[in-house]
């Protein structure tokens, strides 16, 4: 029996730009931009305001196309897919946290939890379930039935956290995910992101913040749209 061969990087971009016109001036949000993230990195990507980073976010995250070259997640290529391909590799593939934690206020937890398999087709039954276990795996098991406005800021982070890993993505992207939190849910949260690439999950966290950049053992610094630094790659 032959050998298994090896998997290849979960994120492969190669030369990407992302330009934009803005009336008769060309923006380059990325201008050339190499990246290799391999399946269970933990990577932070930091930088100043309109260093890039929040566009990097958005192409890795399917949010958006590059103008020219090429992006790889799990080894398809994606970046010139068409937009109703684009949305289900989101929902499969990709697990979002973002800083303002998008939940919806009316909703109790766990059904702000299951939202992503309610668009997935999954059966109600299944969800909930689902959607209880998530909470529990970010200690949260019994605070299902509260409402947002029930739960503080950290405990609503965790919620967006679960709705993240709930479809069981390949890749957690997490946008300043302690931007709105006192120090003690930012140590909270950066423990739960630490114990997903633990448990072997890839998370990329886009941040400002050098203190919680430091916690990542990979950290990429970007500047006028590129790479200007990756330290800690394997």
């Amino acid at each position: 029996m032959q050998p298994r061969a090896p998997e290849g990087p979960l994120v492969e971009l190669r030369g990407v730009h992302r330009h934009y016109r803005m009336g008769e001036t060309v923006v380059r949000a990325l201008d050339g931009v190499d990246l290799v993230v391999g399946r269970g990195e933990l990577v932070a990507v930091t930088g100043a305001s309109g260093s890039g980073k929040s566009t990097l976010m958005n192409l890795l995250g399917c949010l958006d196309t590059p103008t020219a070259g090429s992006y790889r997640l799990a080894g398809r290529d994606v970046g010139s897919l068409p937009d109703d391909d684009l949305a289900g590799i989101r929902n499969r593939e990709i697990g979002f946290v973002f800083q303002d934690f998008h939940l919806l206020a009316r909703l109790p937890a766990w059904q702000n939890v299951a939202l992503p398999l309610v668009y997935a087709g999954v059966p109600p039954a299944e969800r909930r379930s689902r959607a209880f276990r998530a909470l529990e795996r970010v200690g949260l098991g019994d605070r299902a039935e509260h409402r947002p406005d029930q739960l503080s800021g950290g405990q609503r982070q965790r919620v967006a956290i679960a709705r993240a890993l709930v479809t069981g993505p390949s890749l957690v992207l997490a946008d300043e995910p302690t931007g709105n939190l006192d120090t003690r849910a930012t140590g909270e949260i950066l423990a739960i992101l630490r114990g997903l690439h633990a448990e072997g999950k890839t998370v990329v966290l886009v941040t400002h913040e050098q203190e919680i950049a430091s916690a990542a053992p990979r950290r990429i610094v970007m500047r006028d749209g590129r790479i200007v630094e990756d330290t800690g790659a394997p």
